[in-house]
């Protein structure tokens, strides 16, 4: 069935950032940085963000905790390294969204990449926070910083 392979590619996805997360290399002076933890399952991340004379970010995601938590700082890294300082909120917006099962236009999935693989944690609502966690810690930056 179609729906089985999806949902298998989405888990190898998952598993795969949270066995091998990606932009994990300290930054030695960032220009942001916050820590944010999950107190009531424990999760951790750290995320660091220097910025290039162009405004292009470079990013750092590290952490402990469950696979979702890890794996959506790892598949966040990813998907806004080297992004424009200017589009970070428009991501933390579309993955809010997708993580809220609301509408996305094809455009938008397309835009998400494997960001969408964690479209599966919103039928498991006590595990959204942890999908939420590095992006939250994303949009703190950006709210201090505006």
């Amino acid at each position: 069935m179609v729906s089985d392979e999806l949902n298998e590619m989405y888990e190898e996805i998952v598993m795969d950032h949270y066995h091998n997360p990606r932009n994990t290399e300290f930054l030695s002076k960032p220009d942001y940085e916050v820590e944010k933890n999950n107190p009531f399952c424990g999760d951790e991340i750290k995320l660091q963000i220097s910025l290039d004379q162009n405004q292009k970010i470079v990013v750092s995601v590290t952490g402990r905790g469950c696979a979702i938590s890890q794996a959506s700082g790892s598949l966040m890294a990813e998907k806004i390294n080297l992004l424009p300082y200017k589009e970070l909120q428009s991501n933390v917006d579309l993955f809010r969204k997708l993580i809220r099962d609301e509408m996305l236009s094809e455009e938008e999935l397309d835009s998400l990449g494997d960001v969408s693989a964690l479209s599966g944690v919103r039928k498991f609502p006590v595990r959204i926070k942890c999908a939420m966690l590095s992006w939250v810690a994303l949009e703190e930056i950006i709210k201090k910083n505006n």
